[in-house]
């Protein structure tokens, strides 16, 4: 389990992709500052990439680049954590490894006592969007992920554009209420974590809100998605909590 000694930052649902070039200027901008200021560690929850096909291509130089930069950061001394979001989710060992980065579980509980936080990409507790959930579970199988990684990368490349255009189809048809946090979902996720503080991405709508607990009350913190004239990260040390503005 990651401790929280010193000085933190979370970021999450950067999707950053080749034909957005100011996205990775910005990523760039940030880690530099992160690796500047000191900050001990770093937590990317998800979304870094606006899609992952495999490891197998971490040579196109559009990936190569962000890896060299998660390098370099690790390299200044920050250390490096990750836990996978629903459109990166395939990323693995070798882009690890590369990166210098360390992959944590879909729920991981970083700090100790009272303390201590539970971080998540943020999808596993949008339960109400039922159809996302059921395709969640089938990708996320062992069997559909050898299936998948075992193709070409040009039909994988080809598969993913074809799902994301179905998934834009298919958001256009529901509410924002049934693909936000199901709070029944996020106040179990918190209990059964024995946490009173929870952060995660995934729905783009950045937030605060106290959420009561058996314990007594807790918090959720709803990081940003990138994207023109949105993003953001929080900030946890010595002084307390902050929302750093990362839009442009």
């Amino acid at each position: 389990m990651p401790d929280l000694a010193g000085t933190a930052r979370f970021v999450s649902d950067l999707h950053l992709k080749a034909e957005r070039p100011d996205l990775l200027r910005r990523f760039a901008t940030f880690l530099a500052d992160t690796a500047a200021a000191n900050v001990e560690s770093l937590f990317i929850l998800g979304d870094l990439f606006e899609y992952w096909i495999g490891d197998d291509n971490l040579a196109d130089p559009f990936n190569a680049d962000v890896c060299n930069l998660l390098r370099g950061t690790a390299d200044m001394g920050t250390r490096l954590f990750f836990i996978a979001g629903n459109r990166d989710f395939l990323i693995g060992s070798r882009f690890a490894a590369a990166s210098r980065m360390t992959l944590l579980d879909e729920a991981t509980r970083v700090g100790a006592g009272d303390t201590a936080i539970l971080l998540l990409h943020g999808d596993t507790v949008c339960t109400d969007d039922v159809p996302y959930q059921d395709f969640r579970r089938m990708v996320r199988a062992p069997e559909w992920q050898q299936r998948f990684l075992a193709r070409p990368l040009t039909e994988r490349r080809a598969e993913v554009e074809t799902l994301r255009r179905r998934s834009t189809e298919a958001m256009q048809a529901k509410t924002a209420e049934i693909m936000d946090a199901n709070p029944v979902a996020v106040r179990q996720a918190l209990i059964s974590h024995g946490c009173r503080r929870l952060i995660h991405g995934h729905t783009h709508r950045p937030g605060h809100e106290r959420i009561d607990l058996p314990s007594g009350h807790g918090e959720r913190y709803v990081l940003s998605d990138w994207d023109t004239g949105r993003g953001d990260a929080l900030e946890i040390g010595p002084a307390g909590l902050r929302r750093l503005d990362l839009s442009a």
